[in-house]
């Protein structure tokens, strides 16, 4: 590729004569990347499409240039640029040398490469200037497989995966100009944050879809961007329109239980393809399954799972009406929030309970030990419902052995005493505020 041409492409991503766009900042990941590059490892920056990994990256290296880094040392390679009209082996390597003999950088060096999967072989290139200690390497990508699966063949145990998801509440609420510093400003801004939350059930996270005005319809974008960039393209699909459909059933049934067969029987097709689709779409970080807790774990492979959205927002806009399905976004809205906890703690996993035709939403089980049990209910105002609800959670624990279970509702907060168990209810506003209190 022409030098000049790449050095035009360069020069406009990067902080090397001038400001560039670095967005609203992710105080839950910008942390901990920024500590990760004191040892030596390659971070890789995973998630879905369009939750902020790009902004994420120029982050880090505008933090990196506040610490007395030089700018000429940070190159940033957006692959996404269309000016890439070609990708082949060889371009990263014609990208660094154009750098070196342009920028004639010192060491430390930091190379950001943006979506870097779309170049063939760029795990070998990043290997070998891993280990001869040219730079530090980040990476960020879409899909969880070729970033995490690939890297780690290459680099057991000297890599490290930050997965980004959409806004968190708390994240969302910062979006909006609502910082809360401690339990006073939660009071003082109580009606503003229970007015949000709604917006947030129902647009979601994204972070250019919190400040946008035209939500639904970005939203609809993304959808068919993911599918279409991150899964057809990728894997070279040929049967497409089932993929779509799978996905738009998925997004219609959060919180649900499914299995391969009953899918197969209502795409109509083999259930190897609905397997290997669904594995897809896993990948690409549009959906996530919770296996139902077994002590066996050949009865929690063989059980059906649960599938969640990765933004209530693209649920909402691909699958069904907002006010129809309260009950199930919230669900969504808290498998989300677990979800975010177990990729920061990986010693923290999630399940669903089931038995004796009760359910339990959520077991969290930290290690070897279950540490909490989460029931959702939007509204037990109804009697019958809450009466329901709490048996199914009775149920589980007195057979996990525990003495407190979690109700999560729409305001109702209380803590009861029933059959000798500790049953605390907590508002959704407030558990995705605390939830670090698990």
């Amino acid at each position: 590729m022409d030098k000049n041409i790449l050095l035009e492409i360069l020069n406009d991503w990067n902080l090397w004569r001038k400001e560039i766009d670095t967005g609203k900042e992710r105080k839950t990941y910008l942390p901990l990347c920024l500590n990760s590059l004191k040892s030596n490892i390659v971070l890789a920056i995973i998630g879905v499409r369009r939750s902020g990994k790009s902004y994420l990256m120029r982050q880090i290296a505008r933090s990196l240039i506040s610490s007395g880094t030089p700018g000429e040392n940070i190159l940033i390679v957006n692959f996404e640029d269309q000016r890439f009209t070609e990708f082949y082996t060889g371009l990263l390597q014609e990208i660094y040398e154009t750098y070196l003999e342009f920028l004639k950088p010192s060491q430390p060096q930091f190379i950001f490469l943006d979506e870097v999967h779309n170049i063939p072989n760029w795990e070998k290139w990043v290997r070998t200037v891993h280990e001869l200690g040219k730079a530090k390497i980040i990476i960020s990508g879409s899909s969880s497989k070729l970033l995490a699966g690939e890297l780690a063949t290459l680099l057991t145990g000297r890599h490290l995966d930050v997965i980004v998801f959409p806004l968190s509440f708390n994240e969302f609420l910062s979006f909006k100009e609502i910082n809360l510093k401690d339990e006073l400003d939660i009071v003082a801004n109580k009606i503003k944050i229970k007015g949000l939350l709604r917006e947030y059930m129902e647009f979601g996270g994204f972070p250019e879809i919190v400040l946008c005005d035209d939500k639904r319809r970005l939203l609809l974008t993304y959808f068919d961007d993911i599918i279409t960039k991150d899964v057809e393209k990728r894997y070279k699909l040929k049967r497409g329109e089932v993929l779509r459909t799978l996905a738009r059933f998925y997004l219609t049934n959060i919180s649900k239980s499914i299995t391969y067969n009953s899918i197969r029987k209502f795409l109509n097709t083999a259930t190897i393809t609905v397997a290997k689709f669904s594995s897809y779409l896993k990948e690409a970080n549009l959906v996530f399954f919770v296996k139902r807790f077994s002590f066996s774990v050949k009865e929690q492979e063989k059980s059906a799972r649960k599938v969640y959205s990765v933004d209530a927002g693209l649920a909402n806009s691909i699958g069904f009406r907002f006010s129809e399905n309260l009950g199930r976004l919230i669900e969504n809205l808290v498998a989300v929030e677990l979800k975010r906890i177990c990729n920061i703690d990986a010693n923290i996993e999630i399940y669903y309970w089931k038995g004796n035709n009760k359910e339990v939403d959520f077991v969290i089980k930290e290690g070897l030990e279950v540490k909490q049990l989460i029931q959702v209910c939007w509204s037990i105002a109804d009697m019958e419902v809450k009466k329901r609800e709490l048996k199914s959670l009775l149920k589980a624990l007195d057979e996990l052995e525990l003495d407190t279970g979690v109700v999560i509702t729409e305001d109702y907060e209380k803590e009861e005493k029933i059959n000798r168990k500790t049953i605390k209810f907590i508002p959704l506003w407030k558990w995705l505020l605390n939830n670090y209190k698990l």
